[in-house]
């Protein structure tokens, strides 16, 4: 089992910045990789960013060069530093954990944080 705490969303102007915290209840070290995910009014739950247990990085392309993912290992927690926002980034912003036991992966969500781009 893994709990993730999510917070850090809000309201921001166009060009403005946000960072996301994730905290896990359990050793980074021990997932297959945590990731953040986004799901837009009538729309799909799509992956943002992700970062494996190695510290490798990988991003939709829509925000290559605006979002930064990252990890404090200490704090088990994840972040998701959101620069140059577009009203376009506005969704629901879902933290992702995985663990594989050698057989299944497995999914982890925390609860979600609402992040608004908006003038």
């Amino acid at each position: 089992q893994v709990q993730l705490v999510e917070s850090g969303g809000g309201l921001v102007q166009p060009g403005g910045s946000l960072r996301l915290s994730c905290a896990a209840s359990r050793s980074i070290f021990s997932l297959n990789g945590m990731g953040w995910y986004r799901q837009a009014p009538g729309k799909q739950r799509d992956l943002v960013a992700r970062i494996t247990s190695g510290g490798s990085t990988n991003y939709v392309d829509s925000v290559k060069g605006r979002f930064t993912i990252s990890r404090d290992n200490a704090k088990n927690t994840v972040y998701l530093q959101m620069n140059s926002l577009k009203p376009e980034d506005t969704a629901v912003y879902y933290c992702n954990a995985r663990t594989y036991n050698g057989l299944v992966y497995r999914d982890y969500w925390g609860q979600g944080t609402q992040v608004t781009v908006s003038s």
